[in-house]
């Protein structure tokens, strides 16, 4: 199963239909989270819509619709990407669905974020094979970076990381579940690697067995 960001992906370098009502480019549109018509849902993440509000379709949808049934609510033509079939959406104000419309300026956002995790992946591995976790660890601790970047930093870390890496990645919070329980789960990795704890008083680190925290002086004996 493609996810939604590869379905995406391959949009991204289709060229987009032109309604066969108007000629007028068709819009990408995102699918919302709500079932439609039988329930069954739109059975895509994403769909060609025309807003354009002089289409021929949608112009004379209004009396149609209001004729046949008494209800005010007009037709949209819709298409799914690759295929040549169009079909009709029916909206019930001229705003209906411009909320879901994913515009070039979103595409672009996503082209860029989709090249950053590709530079930053690139990176990690390179960090990966010359054990460098110094790089590793500032590419985590990074704001910037894409979030899985950073997930995959802290995997890393956990992977080749020694005692010297605790301490920078220890204290920060990263806002994001995922990378924080990623982070928590390394530190437990180096520790058991190097038969390391935290002292339950001081946090600093110390042996597994130790009976006295050689740094608080605290008895950490079964503690």
């Amino acid at each position: 199963m493609e996810t939604k960001e590869q379905v995406l992906e391959k949009i991204m370098s289709q060229e987009k239909p032109k309604c066969p009502h108007c000629n007028q480019e068709m819009s990408l549109w995102e699918v919302p989270p709500i079932s439609f018509s039988d329930g069954l849902g739109w059975g895509a993440p994403y769909l060609y819509i025309c807003f354009n509000d002089e289409c021929s379709l949608y112009k004379k949808g209004w009396e149609d619709i209001e004729e046949q049934v008494g209800h005010h609510a007009s037709y949209r033509c819709m298409s799914y990407p690759g295929s040549d079939k169009f079909e009709l959406m029916p909206v019930f104000s001229p705003h209906g669905g411009g909320g879901q419309i994913i515009d070039d300026q979103v595409l672009m956002e996503q082209e860029i974020l989709k090249e950053a995790i590709k530079k930053g992946f690139s990176i990690l591995a390179g960090c990966y094979v010359e054990k460098d976790e110094v790089n590793i660890v500032r590419m985590l601790l990074d704001s910037t970076e894409p979030a899985r970047v950073r997930l995959k930093a802290a995997e890393m870390v956990g992977d080749i990381g020694g005692l010297d890496a605790i301490e920078p990645i220890r204290n920060p919070r990263f806002g994001n579940e995922l990378i924080q329980k990623e982070v928590d789960k390394a530190i437990k990795k180096i520790h058991d690697k190097n038969f390391t704890r935290e002292c339950p008083f001081c946090a600093e680190t110390i042996k597994k067995r130790a009976k006295i925290c050689k740094h608080c002086g605290k008895e950490v004996a079964g503690q």
